[in-house]
């Protein structure tokens, strides 16, 4: 177990984002929380900043900064992801349109370099959304490549969920994914592989919903949005917490099952654009320079979020 460890979470809630939120801010976290940054992704990167602050809301976290971030990949045209997150980015449970929390007004790439570099001690990067801001602060500051102990990210896969190759994440921004990957930062992967053998299905929806407290009746609606998007997009029987596994893992590294690999990413042809290549069997020689999950321990990941759900208070 990790204590006390800072973390950065760059997000575009999102209803999985929103999950790996919730779990990492609980009373029970030993993760401090020190700067939410938004990026375009799911939806626009004004709606995910709402998003975030409604979230922090509910969780009675209003401590934590919210800075808005990218509103574009670097070099793409923008791209959401309605069809599975809906048209606010976090459809299903009724969320207010002007949330009392309020974002600082630094830009989410500012607040990145800001904080790594002012830090006494390495702070961990989780990115949860396309990796435009992360790209952006290691460009606009290398030196913070420094003090950064990982980037943890939800992305990728030896398969896709946007186009044939390619995960939703990467192929929004391939050349941000790139760069990240190219940086020289530990780097740890959840891609689909794993994040496909945690669904929320009916029987976790009805076993959140008997903790009764309202942060986890919150997050019974959005797993019971998410497996309806996920049942009629993908026919599957539950949809993926994939950006909560991100946190799991910083909550219980024995949670999953990581190699250590070489990864980089496909970004030349408008065939593949996106696809993340792992190295699973070493063919190209080179050094590793990722973790990349491909097995999780299902019912500790599940035990580890109900224990962060209960933590919180009941009406």
């Amino acid at each position: 177990m990790v204590n006390n460890r800072k973390i950065i979470m760059d997000c575009d809630p999102g209803h999985d984002d929103a999950i790996a939120l919730i779990i990492a801010g609980a009373e029970t976290s030993p993760l401090d929380i020190v700067a939410v940054t938004t990026v375009a992704g799911n939806q626009s990167v004004d709606k995910n900043t709402r998003n975030a602050l409604n979230v922090l809301d509910i969780m009675q976290r209003g401590d934590i900064p919210v800075s808005t971030g990218a509103d574009r990949p670097l070099i793409k045209e923008s791209a959401f992801a309605e069809s599975i997150h809906g048209e606010t980015g976090l459809d299903g449970p009724q969320l207010p349109k002007n949330p009392k929390l309020k974002a600082t007004g630094n830009h989410g790439v500012k607040v990145i370099v800001d904080e790594v570099l002012n830090s006494d001690e390495p702070i961990t990067i989780v990115a949860t959304g396309p990796l435009t801001n992360v790209a952006m602060a290691l460009i606009q500051e290398p030196k913070i490549a420094e003090n950064i102990q990982e980037i943890v990210i939800m992305g990728g896969g030896t398969f896709g969920n946007w186009t044939p190759t390619a995960e939703f994440n990467i192929w929004v921004d391939g050349e941000a994914a790139k760069k990240v990957f190219n940086s020289g930062v530990p780097v740890v992967v959840f891609g689909l592989d794993v994040t496909h053998q945690l669904l929320g299905n009916d029987t976790i929806i009805e076993r959140f919903n008997q903790i009764n407290n309202p942060v986890s009746q919150f997050v019974v609606e959005l797993l019971k949005f998410f497996k309806s998007t996920y049942k009629e997009q993908f026919d599957m029987d539950g949809g993926p917490i994939h950006d909560a596994c991100t946190i799991l893992y910083l909550l219980n590294p024995k949670i999953f099952t990581l190699q250590h690999t070489y990864i980089q990413i496909e970004n030349q042809s408008p065939l593949t654009y996106g696809t993340m290549s792992v190295d699973l069997n070493h063919t190209y020689h080179q050094e590793p320079n990722a973790h990349f999950a491909t097995a999780v321990d299902i019912e500790l990941a599940w035990n580890t979020m109900e224990k962060a759900l209960r933590s919180y208070p009941s009406l």
